[in-house]
Formats: C-alpha cells, structure tokens, sequence
C-alpha cells in the first residue's frame, strides 16, 4: 500500500511504543501531507491585492473582523493589523496541537507564503488564531496542493481522539473545500477552514477556551463564517473568481 512507504520516517523504537491504530492515523494524515513541495522564485507585491505569484499575504484576504463569532463581545481587532508573517515555517492548524496531530518531513505547508493573525485573552476566556496560507505560481499546481492539504486537515480532525482521547470531535459542516468542526474537551475548539484552489489559499479561522469558558458560545451560522472566509480571497487573488 502506498501509506507503508511512509515508515521510513519512524524509528523503531516509535513504531513499537505507538499502538496500531495510532500509527495507522498517522500515516493516513501522513500521506497527504508529504506531497511534492511547490517553489517558485518570489516576487514584489502590493499588500492590498496579488497577481499569480506573490510573496506575501494581501491585506485584503482576511476574513472582516465583524464576521468573526464573537466580535460584540471581545471586539476583535482587523486581523491584517495583526497579522505576522510565518512564511519558511509548516504554518501548522490550531487545532493540531489540541489534538497532538503528529508532524511530518517535507509537510507542504513549508514551500507556502503565510500569515497569522491571533488575539489572546485571559484564561477562561476565547482565545483567537487565523492563518492564511497561499500557494506561489501556477495555481493548477497549487490549487492541488491547497485542496490535498485541506482534505489531510479534515482526516486529521476526524482523528483527534487517537491523539488527544479526552477531546472530542465533531465535523459540524462537511463540504468541498469547506469545514467546520466543533471539538470538545479540556479544550472547547470552534475551527473554520477553507481551500480556494483557484487561488491555491487556504483560510483558517479558529476559537477555543478551557472547558467551560467563561462566555458561552452564540447561534452561529456555520455557512456564514465559511462564506466570509473565503470571499476576501476573490479580492486579493487577482483573476482567482469570476
């Protein structure tokens, strides 16, 4: 099976402590991940708005801070103003620390442009991280690799229990390219994330607090937060929508 030619990157000495169907989730994960890396030669951008290669995460391709869960009550800031960029690092999902999602070699996410946003508050409250990740050059390449990415990121959520057995998740809107997912634990953790092949982006939009927060969680729209992450990216990715 393809999914055995990924052992090399264990030990022995981790394939005997890590049970069966540990492993087997592992490598599930482990085989859309560890796909060819896409590397173009960057170039100048302006912050507001990209042509095919970029070399930094438009201003523009964040989600409005009045769409975010939460905003009449924390007031969130615009997420550009905060953003930092994390470009040459494996921009890795909040939720795959929740969940102890293992890491990988040669993880896609390293050859991308990205930017992440986070706004913290104090214990017990919810706390704030988006990213933005985006795919330089020809996009019918990287628009693969966003959508592989994306459907590694939801079998990863699926497999959260395997790594994190006190946290539980729940897949609340499964759609092509488009995921909300609810996990619940120690950690309460709304997660919003979306692929846009035509752009090779992702979006990623996550909340969590210690279990029970502090504010409870409103009526919200899944579709909503899903559409309002993904519009931005039709107005920074010049020609990606039409």
């Amino acid at each position: 099976m393809p999914e055995m030619r990924q052992l090399h990157v264990y030990d022995c000495a981790l394939m005997r402590a890590v049970p069966m169907r540990v492993m087997l989730a592992m490598l599930l994960v482990a085989g859309n991940l560890a796909i060819a890396l896409v590397v173009v030669p960057s170039a100048w951008a302006e912050p507001e708005t990209c042509p095919p290669v970029c070399d930094q995460i438009p201003n523009s391709a964040w989600i409005d801070r009045r769409a975010v869960p939460l905003v009449s009550v924390y007031g969130w800031p615009a997420l550009a103003g905060v953003a930092a960029s994390v470009t040459g690092t494996t921009p890795r999902f909040r939720f795959e620390q929740v969940c102890a999602t293992p890491s990988f070699p040669q993880d896609s996410r390293i050859s991308a442009v990205a930017a992440r946003a986070t706004a913290e508050r104090p214990e017990g409250q919810w706390q704030l991280q988006a990213q933005v990740i985006h795919w330089r050059g020809d996009t019918a390449r990287g628009g693969d690799v966003a959508a592989s990415v994306f459907a590694a990121a939801v079998a990863a959520v699926r497999a959260c229990q395997l790594g994190s057995p006190n946290q539980s998740p729940s897949i609340t809107d499964d759609e092509p390219n488009r995921m909300a997912a609810v996990i619940s634990g120690p950690t309460i953790m709304h997660t919003y994330l979306v692929a846009h092949p035509a752009s090779s982006t992702l979006s990623e939009l996550t909340l969590w607090a210690s279990s029970p927060p502090t504010v409870e969680w409103p009526v919200v729209s899944d579709a909503g937060v899903l559409d309002a992450l993904i519009a931005p990216l039709c107005e920074a990715y010049i020609g990606s929508c039409s």
